[in-house]
Formats: C-alpha cells, structure tokens, sequence
C-alpha cells in the first residue's frame, strides 16, 4: 500500500447537519478506514444547530460558516473536496458554483431534479478537468461486488432477467425515531422534474442495474400511482424494461408498502442459474443452479471477490450494514480522488459520476412519458416524443 493511499484528504461540508437526513451517515462512512477528516462545513441554516454539528464532529469553529458560498470562497485551497448534502433541489445552484471554483465535488444522490438540470451541469462540466462522485452507496455491499463478479464469471449464464425492488412504508407509516415519528422533508412532498421518488428510490435501483449489467435500457413502460394521504404526488412506481442483448427487467418503488422499511431486493436470471439478493440479510446471496441445486453464498463461504480484507472488517457471523457499505464507497472514492488530485491514471470500477446521474434521470423522464402517453417509449426518444 502506498502512502498516498494511506493519506487522510480533508472534506468540508455544505449541509449535512445534525437535523438532515443523512449527514450522520456520510460522516461515519467516511471516517470508517481512516481515509478522510471533516475539517471545514456550513452544516445548517439553523446557526444552533451548525454550531452544534461543528461541536459534535470536532470542527474547529474558525471553519465554521453560516453561508456555503462563504466556506467555498474561504476554503477551496485548504480542503481536498466539497460534500454536497443540501435537499437535492438545491444541488443544481452548489454543483455549479463548486464546477465554476474548479473544486472536487462528492454529491448526495440524485445528484440533481432531472435532464434539465442535467444539462445545466453539462454546460460547466470538463471531464479532464473535474471531479464529481455521486455517492450511490448500495452498490458498495460486498455481495453486491460478489455477485456482480459471478456474472462477470458466467455462473449464472447469459443474462436474461433482472428484478430490482425498493418498498418502503415512510408516507404510511412514518419511521419512528428517538420516540417520534420522521415525517418527511418538505422538498419530498412535490414532485419536479421527474417524481421525488424516483430521485429518493429510483437512482438506487437504476444505479445497481447498470452496474450489475453494465448495460442501460433502452425502453420502457411504467405505472405512476398515489396510495398516500399526500395529494398529486407519485409515491408508488412501477416499470417494466428492456435491455441490450433481449434482457428483460422491472423496477419497484414504492413509499406506501406498509411492512417494509426499506425492501431492496435484486433478482438476475441466467440461463445456467440465478441469484437473490435482500438488503436486510446482507451478507447472504441466495443462487440456484438449473441442475437443481441451492446454496446460499456468505462472507465465510467460497467467495471469489467478497472474502478480501477490505471487506472482512469483522470476521463472519458478524453482519455487514448500511455504514460499512457507504464506507467501501468512500475509500473507492479516496483512491479515485488521489489519482485525480495527483493526476495521474487510474479510473475505480466503483465510482460514479455525472453520466450515472444523466442515464438514470433520462430513464425516469421516459418513464414519465410513457405514463402520458400509455405506452412503451425508447429512451432515446423520450425529448421529442410529443412531435
């Protein structure tokens, strides 16, 4: 190991604070392995609670500021990189200021509202010059990595379906927390460009599609619905795809599936065999071979991929988890940033930017289209469908 890859990078904060849903999260992951320090941030529009994030993770106060433009301007040749954590309709506005400051940026997913957005970020981004990692965190389990080696591997066979399923149960039954109910953001409660749940769930799903297959879809036909007490808002999705090669697939979203908490599921079936995967056993793959047999797969078992130490923080027996997946993610995203900030070669298979971003809103928008119009549309049809 080199001692660049042992080097601790300094990251600042915009938004992230004790009171957001996932600020907490992105600060322990990456402090996990050791491979970043939190040394700069504008947590909070609420002062009280910057000031008491600051306190809680060990930010000197000196670099502490209430407005973000402020840290970027005061901070952007001290720190290693920006961590965009603002509710994602504020992304566009910080993206591009940080684009224009010529800093590394790691984002929140989604990483914006939808294409239009996109392309707003398209104007003022340079592959050669810039840096974006969209932190899509679910790809970071380790049989997730193991079963997307065994399809690389041919266990399975030629790829022929894959079933990707995200069910929560937030806008039935709020998650209960330190004794209250977590009702959700306000931002999640309109849709934008393309449905808020489709930016919530459906980047996750996209993301774990394309990095399994390493294919995109190139059509599909969906069903938007409404099963919650929130009015004109999408809160249960569900799609049917196609894919290169005759690949068939569908995705499940929902916000109103009482009895999940968070159900992600995936399913890939080859003709030699298949695979299962559920985000709340996770360190098991169930396969199933067309010779009759059954196995589950786990950490302690015959793993080509998920047995490296990187992985085996503890041994077998002792479940991985949410944290230590978005922790794998980050020191992908370290040893991506080195080579960046060294600028020399090297390019993470685990790692996910600006074109991850585009693809899936770009399916989400077909989506969408495919719901006005009640029928399958191609996704590189879906800006002049109307015409």
């Amino acid at each position: 190991m080199t001692n660049d890859e042992n080097k601790k990078l300094k990251l600042a904060f915009i938004g992230g604070g004790n009171n957001s849903a996932v600020g907490y999260v992105h600060f322990a992951a990456s402090q996990l392995d050791n491979k970043f320090e939190v040394v700069a941030g504008a947590f909070s529009r609420n002062p009280e609670e910057n000031k008491a994030t600051a306190s809680r993770w060990g930010v000197d106060s000196r670099h502490v500021y209430s407005d973000w433009q402020q840290l970027v301007k005061a901070e952007k040749t001290h720190v290693d990189a920006f961590v965009v954590l603002t509710p994602t309709p504020h992304h566009v506005e910080v993206i591009e200021v940080l684009l224009n400051a010529h800093v590394p940026i790691i984002s929140e997913k989604a990483l914006v509202t939808g294409p239009n957005e996109i392309n707003r970020i398209q104007d003022c981004f340079d592959k050669s010059r810039h840096f974006l990692a969209v932190t899509y965190n679910y790809s970071g389990y380790a049989m997730i990595r193991e079963l997307k080696h065994l399809i690389k591997q041919d266990a399975l066979g030629v790829i022929q379906k894959i079933h990707l399923e995200m069910p929560q149960e937030g806008f039935r039954r709020p998650p209960d927390i330190a004794g209250k109910p977590s009702m959700p953001q306000a931002w999640r409660l309109k849709d934008f460009e393309v449905p808020t749940i489709c930016l919530d769930l459906g980047v996750h799903l996209h993301h774990l599609s394309t990095y399994l297959l390493e294919l995109e879809a190139t059509e599909t036909i969906a069903q938007f619905s409404n099963h919650s007490h929130y009015p004109d808002l999408v809160d249960d999705v569900f799609m049917l795809l196609k894919y290169p090669n005759n690949i068939r697939g569908s995705m499940w979203m929902s916000k109103t599936a009482i009895g999940h908490r968070n159900g992600l599921k995936v399913r890939v079936y080859g003709d030699k065999g298949s695979a299962c995967w559920l985000q709340l056993n996770p360190d098991e793959l169930e396969l199933n071979y067309n010779d009759g047999r059954r196995e589950i797969l786990d950490r302690a078992g015959q793993c080509k991929y998920a047995n490296q130490f990187r992985y085996n923080r503890m041994k077998p027996g002792h479940p991985t988890g949410f944290v230590e997946a978005f922790s794998n993610l980050y020191t992908d995203i370290h040893s991506e940033l080195i080579h960046y900030l060294n600028k020399s070669e090297g390019k993470s298979n685990y790692v996910f930017g600006l074109e991850q971003a585009r693809d899936g809103l770009n399916l989400f928008k077909a989506a969408q289209q495919s719901v006005k119009l009640q029928r399958w549309v191609k996704l590189n049809q879906q800006f002049n469908i109307e015409h």
